[in-house]
């Protein structure tokens, strides 16, 4: 079975304030994400840290495992071992994990899907986005990833993992992937469209 984890606990120091609160046809980024989410696996993970208050209340009636992470200043490797954590822990049942964000607010179930089907006729022990030349999340880590995963520091991200294990990785093509909101210029170009 695969579980998905929404990473959401940064500062969005960038932004300015938290775009996880950012709404999108009628729902925030990280309403939409669940959804997304929950289409593909009743398993879904969210990493709050950061604004944790300003967000938790907007997806406190979601059917998703809330994690708070205390150390989200240290970068987003410690939302990811969190999450790794609470997998082994709490979803033996879990073979593989697909680690996405809120802010590309294309990443769809449609894509999702095609990781977790991608992920059971390949041999391969990640499957990866790509887009822009390059692969990146939406990302789904075999279960034999989960210790790599825990492994990383700071403010390494499962992307990381793509370039260290290449010869491991299949793409799956995610012709909008490139979008994504890190700053008001972001959003605004992207409510323009």
């Amino acid at each position: 079975m695969t579980s998905i984890v929404i990473l959401a606990a940064g500062s969005s120091s960038r932004f300015g304030s938290p775009k996880q609160n950012l709404v999108f046809d009628g729902q925030t980024l990280l309403q939409r994400a669940i959804k997304n989410a929950l289409a593909v696996t009743e398993i879904v993970i969210v990493v709050l840290g950061a604004n944790r208050e300003d967000i938790e209340y907007t997806i406190k009636d979601h059917p998703v495992n809330i994690l708070y992470n205390p150390n989200w200043p240290e970068g987003m490797a410690t939302s990811i071992s969190l999450a790794i954590e609470t997998i082994q822990r709490d979803y033996l049942g879990v073979t593989s994990a697909i680690f996405m964000l809120c802010d590309q607010p294309f990443a769809d179930g449609v894509l999702l899907n095609e990781l977790v089907k991608a992920a059971g006729s390949s041999d391969k022990g990640i499957i990866a986005s790509e887009y822009n030349n390059t692969l990146g999340v939406p990302a789904l880590f075999k279960q034999g990833y989960f210790p790599y995963l825990m492994a990383l520091k700071g403010k390494e991200g499962a992307k990381k993992l793509l370039g260290l294990h290449a010869d491991d990785v299949q793409s799956v093509p995610f012709a909008l992937g490139g979008v994504d909101i890190d700053t008001m210029e972001d959003w605004e170009r992207f409510n323009k469209n």
